[in-house]
Formats: structure tokens, C-alpha cells, sequence
């Protein structure tokens, strides 16, 4: 490794050190590669000359913490993103949800909430959303203001439109939103039984007795360290026989917890908790 390159590493190593002295937001178990890029990213549209330089800007300046935690927050998502597998829950984890009295769902990491909706239309179709509860958290506040307002551009709806359909929807999408100008704003219907809330995963408390927990394409941005902390949170959080869904590229294979789970659907990353 080169003199810069290691420089780099040190300086990032006490960035994120002093992100977690300052704010409380421990990002020093994500991934490096990930971390190191909207580090960088961050840096060249600030046009600071450092990483240290960057860090005295964080460090001294709160509004700009802000453009931090929204630089390392995952907000990549979609509505029936992956329409593959919201198409498996109905077939394989619905009628399993059916036989309780109720049901507590946990969308750890939901950014600006359209899996949230998702899952939320798929409860209606299923006639499950009236003894259900949904809980919708992420790390970023505003990604969470977004998710409550559940207002979205109207551009994407032939998308979303689209993976709806594939993931076996039952009705018109458009019976869920109301189109106003350049955006549409999703039914007040769907809000009832969500309470969007921040949490960290890295360094808040079990959420207790989830019938589920849907949890996708977040935990590729860990370090094993970090993943094992978090799987072992979700773990807690569920009850015996509860499910647990992670996105494609995410696996229980080398995690702590791998006996402790039995894969209901492989392909879909869809495990559930054993007795």
C-alpha cells in the first residue's frame, strides 16, 4: 500500500471516529469501500482539500452532519422492488401470517418508504392490514419524514406500476395513490397501521416479538462484524417461527446465527426463525 493510500486510511479511520464522538452515529463497521466512496464523493463537492479538512467541517458545522448521514444512508429502494419476491410472501409466508390473531411487521432500514407501501398493499389485498402493525425505521430522519408523507414523482408510477403487476397484484395500482401535478401522494388508507420511527441499527435496541422482519440490501453495506451484531438483533426481535427477509445479495450462510434459521425460499433470501 502507498504512503497516500495509507494516509487516506488513517484519515478516514479518525473521521468516522470523530462522526461517533460528535453525533452518536457509528459508522465505523460499514463497509470500508462503501464509506471511503461518498467520503470522497462528499469531499469533491464540498471542494474542501482533505479528509481532515472534511472532518473539521463536520465536526464544527451540524447542518452540514446532515449531508453525512444522507451520504451514507442506503437510499436506494422501489416500490415491489424485485417483484420476485413480494410474489413468494404472498405464496409462502401469507398464509402462515393468516393463522395469527395479529401480526407485528418490521421494516428495519425502509429509507423513504416504498417497500413499506408495498408491503402495505400486499396486507390489503391479502385481508391481513386490519390486524396488522407495521413499524418502518431507518437511520436518516429525513428519509423517514419522506416515507410518512408517502409522496412520490409521478414519472416512476409506470415503474412501479409495472412491479406491482409482477409481484402478483390483485387490483389497479392506481387505486392506491392520488395523482396531483408532477407527484402523486399514496392513500391515507395505507398510513393507518405504520409508525415510522428512526432507529440505528448499529447502536439501538431490540425491536420485540416481530412476526416479521424486512430488512433488504442494507446489510451488504456492513462489515461482518457489524452484519453479525445486526443479524443477532434481528434474531431477538423475532418470535419462534417468524421470518426473516433479506435482499438477494445477503446471506445468513456465514453468520453466527445460521443454524438458528432455516431457509424457507433460497432464492429469495426468506428465512425462518426455528423454535
Amino acid at each position: 500500500m502507498d504512503e497516500r493510500v495509507e494516509t487516506e486510511n488513517i484519515e478516514i479511520q479518525l473521521f468516522l471516529e470523530a462522526v461517533w464522538l460528535k453525533y452518536g452515529y457509528d459508522f465505523r463497521n460499514y463497509a470500508r469501500a462503501h464509506i471511503k466512496r461518498r467520503i470522497l464523493h462528499r469531499l469533491a463537492v464540498s471542494g474542501l482539500d482533505s479528509i481532515s479538512a472534511l472532518q473539521s467541517r463536520v465536526l464544527y458545522d451540524a447542518s452540514f452532519f446532515e449531508n453525512i448521514l444522507h451520504d451514507f444512508s442506503i437510499n436506494v429502494t422501489d416500490i415491489f422492488r424485485d417483484p420476485s419476491f413480494y410474489l413468494t410472501l404472498r405464496k409462502e409466508v401469507v398464509p402462515v401470517l393468516k393463522t395469527y390473531p395479529f401480526i407485528k411487521i418490521w421494516h428495519a432500514g425502509c429509507s423513504s418508504g416504498q417497500e413499506v407501501y408495498s408491503m402495505a398493499i400486499l396486507l390489503k389485498e391479502e385481508n391481513l392490514y386490519s390486524k396488522a402493525q407495521i413499524y418502518a425505521t431507518d437511520i436518516n430522519e429525513k428519509m423517514i419524514e419522506t416515507a410518512r408523507q408517502g409522496i412520490y414523482p409521478i414519472d416512476l408510477m409506470k415503474n412501479y406500476t409495472a412491479n406491482y403487476q409482477k409481484a402478483g397484484g390483485q387490483h389497479s395500482f392506481a387505486d392506491y395513490y392520488t395523482a396531483k401535478y408532477d407527484t402523486v401522494i399514496f392513500n391515507q388508507s395505507l398510513k393507518k397501521k405504520i409508525i415510522f420511527a428512526d432507529h440505528n441499527l448499529v447502536t439501538d435496541s431490540v425491536f420485540g416479538e416481530m412476526n416479521m422482519i424486512v430488512c433488504r440490501n442494507v446489510l451488504i453495506y456492513f462489515n461482518k462484524e457489524l452484519q453479525n451484531h445486526v443479524i443477532n438483533l434481528f434474531y431477538e426481535s423475532l418470535v419462534p417461527g417468524g421470518f426473516l427477509c433479506l435482499g438477494a445479495k445477503e446471506s445468513l450462510r456465514f453468520s453466527n446465527h445460521f443454524d438458528s434459521f432455516e431457509s424457507l425460499v433460497q432464492g429469495e433470501k426468506i428465512y425462518k426463525k426455528r423454535f
